[in-house]
């Protein structure tokens, strides 16, 4: 398949680059310290990231400690690896890639288990910790405009797939080939006969969706646009997608040397529930604004600058 060629051509290219991180870091006898002393904060590579991972070196800060930013490495491969490596001492991560891209287990909903198996299993494998996790939940979902929802009368994944030869849908090459993209809604729901699937950059979507050239969009449930185009998120009644809560995931190393990192960064997570996370991150990608200003700006509001 097109496109399924292009995903795995990209995932190989990150996968080599992780295993760059990881030959570097031992060529340099794999230190887990900056020569700074600072605390390392990486983040991924998209919007959500970028503005967690500047609360994170925000709030350190603000404790007095040193923080070196290492925001933007890459994908999940390339951060965990970064993270094993102590090339990061620590970055935001979700409970369901942990469990199913990192640690390759099988998805459930029960977002304790989840949480309580990533957490155990990072520990014992990796020597990382999971510190607590927020109330938000950036699972993957599915988007519908209102209009178009009620209009077919579509209000749940499997009214989707009822209508799917009706229906053209657009999100990102991937999510053809993801365990929990359209493979696993078909072992979920059956066979999915749409009548197209628009793959896209992922920053296209909403556009694509509102713009009328496809019905349902591949969505997130922290992305802004959410809110602000009033969509609707179909509710996924098969229970197919894991929970996504966020939260930094930490080496020991980094929380040996600065164990009041724990309470400093779990302060921090109670404020951040799925209306907080799509405004802040609508304020970066669709207001332009910079993700330090709108976390900064966020973190004076709720009392932790």
């Amino acid at each position: 398949m097109k496109f399924g060629s292009k995903f795995y051509q990209r995932w190989l290219a990150l996968l080599l680059l992780a295993l760059l991180v990881m030959t570097g870091a031992i060529a340099c006898g794999g230190s887990n310290t900056s020569d700074s002393g600072a605390i390392r904060v990486g983040s991924k590579d998209f919007t959500e990231q970028f503005i967690l991972g500047e609360m994170y070196a925000l709030v350190l800060e603000k404790a007095g400690l040193p923080v070196e930013r290492k925001l933007n490495l890459g994908g999940t491969p390339i951060a965990h690896a970064a993270l094993q490596t102590g090339e990061i001492d620590l970055y935001p991560e979700y409970t369901g890639t942990g469990l199913l891209t990192v640690l390759k287990l099988p998805a459930t909903s029960n977002s304790q288990a989840v949480f309580d198996k990533v957490a155990t299993t990072y520990k014992s494998k990796f020597n990382l910790v999971w510190l607590d996790p927020a109330p938000m939940n950036n699972t993957q979902a599915l988007a519908m405009t209102r209009q178009t929802s009620e209009r077919l009368g579509i209000r749940t994944i499997s009214d989707m797939v009822a209508q799917a030869d009706q229906l053209v849908m657009i999100g990102p090459p991937e999510f053809e080939v993801r365990e929990d993209g359209l493979p696993g809604l078909e072992t979920a729901y059956g066979q999915i006969n749409l009548k197209e699937y628009k793959a896209v950059d992922p920053g296209l979507r909403y556009k694509g969706l509102v713009d009328g050239e496809a019905d349902v969009a591949v969505a997130f449930g922290t992305d802004g646009e959410i809110s602000a185009f009033d969509l609707v998120l179909l509710e996924d009644d098969k229970r197919l997608f894991p929970p996504y809560q966020v939260a930094p995931v930490v080496s020991q190393a980094a929380l040996d040397r600065h164990p009041e990192m724990i309470n400093i960064l779990n302060a921090l997570t109670p404020k951040l529930t799925d209306e907080v996370m799509r405004e802040l991150n609508y304020e970066v990608s669709g207001s332009q604004r910079e993700p330090n200003e709108v976390a900064r700006t966020f973190l004076t509001e709720v009392g932790l600058l």
